[in-house]
């Protein structure tokens, strides 16, 4: 359930909105509330009905559970949220800090020349549709869908659409050099 707490959901109510670049007078102005009561709602001395939460989620274009900042609900769908890069829309399929970091990416052609970088970690990239070009080092590959690469990061490296088609990626990146392992197939017992 929830967290209906008068100043958890005034902090989220006020986190919503300022992040949307709303004052309360625009909100005030869309839903009808008046400014004095948004400002209540905010600060957390004022409870939230669910007729107030409605015409918020309205205005903020939020789902309630989101509004409220509702826990998950055992819904097995993945909700996922790209992030615009400038070559293309990256998806984290993972939410913990450290340790191995999945995405999904699908970068658009853009003619870019190759600019090898290098920093700490490990990287294991799987092609899932198109033609990715990868500059690793002194190599310079072009991979097919259901192709892998891996290679510490630390080599100066580079990856982008091979062809004018954009190539859509899974990504697992690890920090400090971390390898990850694939195994094809368990080794019988004894």
């Amino acid at each position: 359930m929830a967290n209906l707490d008068p100043v958890t959901v005034g902090a989220r109510l006020r986190s919503v909105r300022t992040s949307r670049r709303l004052t309360l007078a625009d909100v005030s102005s869309d839903t009808g509330v008046s400014v004095s009561t948004l400002s209540r709602l905010e600060s957390g001395s004022r409870r939230a009905t669910l007729e107030l939460l409605v015409s918020l989620a309205r205005t903020y274009r939020v789902t309630l559970d989101e509004l409220v900042d509702a826990p998950p609900t055992g819904d097995p769908r993945v909700h996922l949220k790209p992030v615009e890069h400038p070559h293309g829309p990256v998806i984290s399929l993972t939410n913990r800090v450290g340790g191995p970091r999945a995405f999904k990416m699908v970068m658009r052609p853009d003619g870019r020349e190759p600019d090898p970088r290098s920093h700490e970690g490990h990287d294991w990239i799987y092609v899932l549709d198109g033609r990715l070009r990868l500059v690793l080092g002194e190599h310079d590959l072009v991979l097919g869908v259901g192709e892998v690469a891996e290679f510490d990061t630390r080599t100066p490296h580079w990856f982008g659409c091979a062809d004018d088609r954009p190539v859509e990626l899974l990504s697992i990146m690890g920090p400090q050099g971390e390898r990850m392992h694939v195994r094809a197939r368990s080794k019988p017992r004894g």
